[in-house]
């Protein structure tokens, strides 16, 4: 009888077939206990343990002394803004009370009449998402989320009449979300960095999607501001020379949300009264 320890390649083959089999199932067992473990099949797993720190709320720091607390309400302002946006031009409805935790102070946009079916399914299924992010973030942070700021949905002044307008604030609203989170990411660790992670990529999934759509269908859009990629038949993605995503430092980002602001600008675009919680300056 070979000795148990010999190797696959020198096994009779009976005996490598049922080895490889083993190794297969102890695989499959492996990625099946992770998942269960981490909770993949959602945004990543409990949103309770997504805030570290034995001190509580806002007790970590990144390397730049801000509190991740911070960094994680700037985000929830900006899923705020594109849960009202899909909200609306999905339902005609503003988010309700469950979801924002108090009345809505979104303003503008109306209900889309889409002539393309699957852009309708990709509209309701993006809302979706973006309503969930909110819920996460807003459970995740408990008693330190920032309340919803005042949006005005029309800052693009593009209109709620077509699958064309629609496309177009999308395409604006998800290039700078996915910039946004990658550029947060040395602001973040652990699973507030994990958290962060997986709803970058769902932002991500959404704004290939959206920029594939504004290409196949020969939508022109305007540049959203600092190192904007615009979708064409050239750009399909927006990544640097090196083949990586964009990413915008926060003041970057405000600059484009309040409507290619300059530095010391607090408010303005889709941010009337600016955004909520300690990073809302250029």
């Amino acid at each position: 009888m070979k000795d148990k320890a010999v190797g696959l390649m020198e096994a009779e083959p009976t005996t490598m077939v049922e080895e490889l089999k083993l190794i297969r199932f102890k695989r499959a067992l492996s990625r099946r206990n992770f998942i269960k473990t981490a909770g993949l099949a959602g945004v990543g797993f409990a949103a309770g343990a997504m805030i570290e720190g034995c001190g509580g709320i806002g007790s970590k720091t990144s390397a730049q002394t801000i509190p991740e607390t911070d960094v994680l309400n700037f985000a929830l302002n900006l899923e705020y803004l594109e849960a009202e946006f899909y909200s609306v031009a999905v339902t005609g409805s503003t988010l309700s009370a469950s979801v924002t935790g108090g009345a809505s102070n979104a303003t503008g946009g109306k209900k889309i009449t889409f002539a393309d079916s699957r852009i309708a399914d990709i509209a309701a299924e993006i809302a979706a998402d973006e309503k969930a992010h909110v819920q996460y973030l807003r459970t995740a942070l408990g008693g330190a989320a920032v309340a919803e700021p005042k949006i005005n949905l029309d800052a693009l002044g593009v209109g709620f009449n077509a699958d064309a307008d629609f496309l177009t604030v999308s395409r604006a609203l998800e290039d700078t979300g996915v910039s946004a989170y990658a550029g947060a990411a040395t602001l973040l660790t652990g699973n507030n960095l994990q958290a962060a992670a997986q709803i970058l990529a769902t932002e991500a999934y959404h704004a290939g999607n959206i920029r594939l759509n504004i290409v196949q269908k020969g939508i022109v859009v305007t540049s959203i501001g600092s190192g904007d990629v615009i979708p064409d038949e050239q750009h399909f993605f927006p990544t640097d020379a090196n083949g990586l995503s964009i990413k915008r430092t926060t003041s970057q980002v405000l600059a484009i949300v309040y409507g290619n602001a300059t530095a010391g600008t607090s408010s303005g675009g889709f941010f009337p009264n600016g955004l909520n919680g300690n990073i809302k300056t250029v």
